[in-house]
C-alpha cells in the first residue's frame, strides 16, 4: 500500500526524520517505536500529509502522495491522536460527525455508528454526552468514531497513553481483535515494545530521526540492527 524512499523530512529547519526505504503492505499493522522526540509522530503526520518531506518520495497505491488530491486522499485515511479530542455532542453523533460532513444517507450513518460502536464496545453509551465519559471511553469513541470511515489507512499516535494501565490493556486487546478480523491497514505509534509486540506484524524503529530497523520483535530483539537500538531495546 505505501512506498517510501529516500525521505527527509525537517521541522524548525531541523531533520526531524530520515527513511531509506520502508514499504508497508495492505492488511499491515505496522507498530512504531523509538525515544520520546525520535521522529514517529513525525511519520504519522507526514503520512497523514499534514507535513511534507523536503526530499524523497511516498507512494500510496500506487500514486506519489504529492499528485493526490488533498481531500481524496484525507478521505482515504484516518487519525487517531493521544486525546480522542471529541466535540461536545453525544457519543452517536461524535461517531457520525465524518459520515455527516460527507452527506452520507442517514440509514447508512445509523447502520455504520451501531457496527462500530458494538465494536468497540460503546453501543450502551450512544446517547451520553462526551463530557461525561472517562478517558477509556472517550478513546473507544475516538476509535469507533475512525472506524466509521472505512478508511484504508489508519494512523494511531500511542492513543492509549493517557488511561490507566487496565484500561489500556483491554483496549488493546480489543482493538487487536478488531484488527484481526478487520485487516485494516494500521500504522501504531508506540514507545512499549511490548504493546508493538503484542499488536504489530512488524516493528519500525526509530531514533534520533532515523529509521534505523524494521522486522519482528524477536528479529530486533535478538539480532538489532545497530548499537542504538541494541540500546534502546535493552532500556525497556
Amino acid at each position: 500500500m505505501i512506498h517510501i524512499r529516500d525521505l527527509l523530512v525537517q521541522r524548525n529547519g531541523q531533520d526531524a526524520l530520515r527513511i531509506n526505504s520502508l514499504e508497508i503492505k495492505t492488511g499491515e499493522t505496522l507498530a512504531v517505536v523509538g525515544p520520546n522526540g525520535a521522529g514517529k509522530s513525525t511519520l504519522l503526520l507526514t503520512l497523514a500529509h499534514l507535513i511534507k518531506s523536503v526530499r524523497g518520495e511516498i507512494t500510496f497505491q500506487g500514486k506519489l502522495l504529492k499528485e493526490w488530491d488533498d481531500i481524496e486522499y484525507r478521505r482515504r485515511i484516518a487519525f487517531v491522536f493521544q486525546d480522542p479530542l471529541l466535540m461536545d455532542m453525544s457519543v452517536r453523533d461524535n461517531i457520525a460527525l465524518g459520515l455527516k460532513f460527507r452527506k452520507m444517507d442517514k440509514e447508512e450513518t445509523q447502520a455504520r455508528v451501531n457496527k462500530w460502536a458494538n465494536a468497540m464496545g460503546v453501543e450502551h453509551l450512544l446517547k451520553r454526552r462526551a463530557g461525561q465519559l472517562s478517558g477509556g471511553e472517550a478513546q473507544r469513541v475516538s476509535l469507533a468514531r475512525a472506524f466509521v470511515l472505512d478508511p484504508e489507512l489508519l494512523l494511531m499516535d500511542e492513543p492509549f497513553s493517557a488511561v490507566d494501565p487496565q484500561t489500556r490493556e483491554q483496549l488493546l486487546t480489543d482493538l487487536s481483535n478488531v484488527l484481526a478480523h478487520d485487516h485494516r491497514t494500521t500504522i501504531f505509534v508506540t514507545h512499549n515494545l511490548k504493546e508493538a509486540a503484542q499488536f504489530g506484524d512488524r516493528v519500525a524503529v526509530i531514533v534520533d530521526g532515523e529509521l534505523k530497523h524494521v522486522g519482528t520483535p524477536q528479529q530486533i530483539k535478538e539480532n538489532p540492527a545497530d548499537k542504538s537500538v541494541r540500546d534502546f531495546v535493552r532500556g525497556l
